[in-house]
């Protein structure tokens, strides 16, 4: 059995307080609950696809770019001649 040391703010601090006074189990047990109540919820829950990651993603319009991003350079270098000729 591994012996774990775990910092708590003040409102978890708290939490663990009430749930060990409404329960009566202790810290240890209120723990070990813990860890497999969200290891099921985890384990639950199918993980996003790459594809819907990116489309939750917010990127704006688009549309906007100078240069296709293999001619980063002639994109830059008229960026700058605008900016500079204004």
């Amino acid at each position: 059995m591994a012996v774990r040391t775990v910092r708590l703010d003040d409102d978890s601090e708290q939490i663990l307080s009430e749930l060990t006074n409404s329960t009566g189990l202790s810290i240890s047990d209120l723990l070990k609950q813990g860890l497999a109540a969200l290891r099921d919820r985890v384990q639950g829950q199918p993980t996003p696809s790459a594809y819907e990651i990116y489309k939750s993603l917010d990127l704006g319009p688009g549309g906007y770019a100078n240069a296709p991003s293999t001619e980063s350079r002639r994109g830059a270098a008229e960026a700058i001649r605008r900016k500079h000729s204004r």
